[in-house]
């Protein structure tokens, strides 16, 4: 079961075709170059581009470590029915792409058997928000290094994602996890 529940939770942009969620036009590149600083520590879910197999997640967290040339180690936490709920937690190994100035990796779990590609779209000066989709962008996650947005960040962001073609309104707004 927790192998089931893990595979889907890293798999969801490719399991999730059912909801029809449009594809944008356009592939969007990633805007700048990301530091290496934002593959350490603790990231924070904001809001997702609804999936099937998130659709009962509340408080998620991403934690990465083990930061080594270009490969890494991240722990995502998703809560169940609530932000108190029980975790469901999937251990995933990742990789940054080449030629990719930090923004564009790739999350394999089973040895490498199940992969999928992130690209970071666009993140703050200072990283404390990051936009991360999947090379297609039918999937877009807003995260953060605090459980919540300043309203003037949410603004900007939501403004930002809207410039990227999203459309805001139709993103989920999880519980936020506890600091």
């Amino acid at each position: 079961m927790k192998l089931t529940a893990a595979l889907g939770a890293l798999a969801a942009p490719l399991l999730a075709l059912c909801l029809a969620v449009p594809a944008l036009a356009q592939p969007l590149q990633p805007a700048k170059a990301v530091d290496a600083g934002l593959y350490t520590g603790r990231w924070y879910e904001i809001a997702r581009t609804p999936n099937a197999m998130q659709s009962d997640c509340q408080g998620s967290t991403t934690d990465f470590a083990s930061w080594n040339g270009a490969a890494f180690l991240a722990v995502q936490t998703c809560h169940k029915g609530a932000a108190s709920g029980p975790a469901s937690v999937t251990r995933v190994h990742g990789k940054v792409l080449a030629a990719s100035f930090n923004a564009k990796m790739q999350l394999a779990m089973l040895g490498g058997l199940v992969t999928q590609q992130y690209w970071i779209l666009d993140h703050a000066a200072d990283n404390r928000w990051l936009i991360m989709a999947t090379p297609n962008g039918k999937y877009v996650w807003l995260m953060a290094r605090r459980p919540t947005l300043a309203a003037a960040d949410e603004a900007a962001v939501m403004a930002k994602l809207a410039s990227l073609g999203f459309n805001p309104t139709r993103l989920a707004f999880p519980q936020p996890a506890a600091a």
